[in-house]
């Protein structure tokens, strides 16, 4: 029997401590948590309650413990710095999305990944999401015919005392904390995003970045695409209240956060409610409904403790990362076009 990974928890805010119960839930044998390393004062009791030591620098953690692998979990800042540590001292790592705060840096950490032979991930964790596998095959399987047209949304609610917890969280709003996400779904679902355009609005919140946008979008397929996107707006369309995957969120079973729309039908996500046509699909034929059946996942549902699975056997060298530092790149370049669309109302094409 192999020996269980040993890993570290860099950062311990909301995902870090997802991550800390997902290796303290995980399959015996498969992997084990030796070191946390976070400098708020709340850090020292879950060092305690995991029974682990806590440091206050990832660099002393790595020389004093020598994991197999480390988890960053920290402020979106941090993950390159940290990433590029975890490289100097040989150490491979799943590094929470974004995958950087800049295209520059995220080329950086790109071409150290490159030249230290080491596998780094990306935390997309919703790329290990059984509804969203499920989804894709419907596509590949020309259940909708030639993708036309999609919408989505993440509209949401955060409470204020959120980024009085964070506040870093005021800098980064929700585009590069939560659409990062959004973006990756859509890439893995409709394939690249080519020109974005997008308004922003922070009159809600009054932070220094946009609470607000709506957002066009171009796929390299033709389809074109639409997405609301706001962290003040009180509405249940949104993935972590649609899908139930994380109990943490109110859920909403019955609605749907992306609407795919081909020429032959729609598929609604995480629903994964298709309406398609038996014949020739018109609007004055008779449609049949369905809901598609996702594969039963070992290990279960929760993508964070999938994703663990899959960072596991990453680091015993079964498999190759999912979500690589390059991937990752794409989705933050998307991201940021966006952005800069907010900013110049003006469209921006993605090379």
């Amino acid at each position: 029997m192999k020996p269980a990974v040993r890993l570290a928890v860099v950062g311990l805010g909301l995902i870090g401590r997802d991550h800390l119960r997902a290796i303290a839930t995980a399959p015996r044998g498969a992997c084990e948590l030796i070191a946390v390393v976070d400098t708020a004062p709340a850090a020292r009791a879950l060092a305690d309650d995991y029974e682990v030591p806590l440091f206050t620098g990832l660099d002393a953690m790595l020389q004093a413990m020598g994991p197999d692998g480390v988890i960053l979990a920290t402020p979106n800042g941090a993950h390159v710095p940290g990433a590029l540590t975890c490289l100097a001292h040989g150490v491979p790592a799943l590094i929470e999305k974004p995958v950087a705060d800049s295209l520059d840096e995220a080329e950086q950490l790109s071409a150290a990944v490159a030249a230290s032979g080491l596998p780094l991930l990306v935390g997309h964790h919703r790329r290990h999401s059984p509804i969203l596998q499920a989804a894709r095959a419907a596509l590949d399987g020309g259940r909708l015919g030639r993708l036309v047209a999609v919408s989505g949304s993440a509209t949401f609610r955060k409470p204020d005392h959120y980024f009085d917890d964070g506040p870093w969280r005021r800098q980064s709003g929700p585009l590069l904390i939560n659409m990062i996400h959004e973006v990756d779904c859509l890439r893995a679902l409709a394939g690249e995003i080519v020109e974005v355009q997008a308004l922003g609005s922070r009159t809600l919140r009054g932070h220094p970045c946009d609470d607000t946008l709506a957002i066009s979008l171009r796929f390299a397929n033709g389809a074109l695409g639409s997405f609301m996107l706001s962290d003040a707006a009180a509405s249940p369309r949104s993935w972590e209240q649609t899908s139930g995957e994380n109990p943490a969120y109110d859920h909403h079973p019955g609605e749907d956060c992306y609407v795919l729309c081909g020429e032959r039908g729609q598929l609604g996500v995480p629903t994964l409610r298709l309406m398609d046509y038996a014949g020739e699909a018109s609007w004055w034929a008779a449609s049949r409904t369905e809901v598609l059946a996702m594969a039963e996942p070992a290990g279960g549902h929760d993508p964070i403790a999938r994703q663990l699975a899959h960072f596991c056997a990453v680091l015993r060298g079964e498999v190759a990362p999912r979500v690589s530092v390059a991937d990752a790149t794409r989705t933050l370049a998307v991201t940021l076009a966006i952005k800069r669309s907010a900013e110049t109302g003006r469209s921006v094409a993605i090379p």
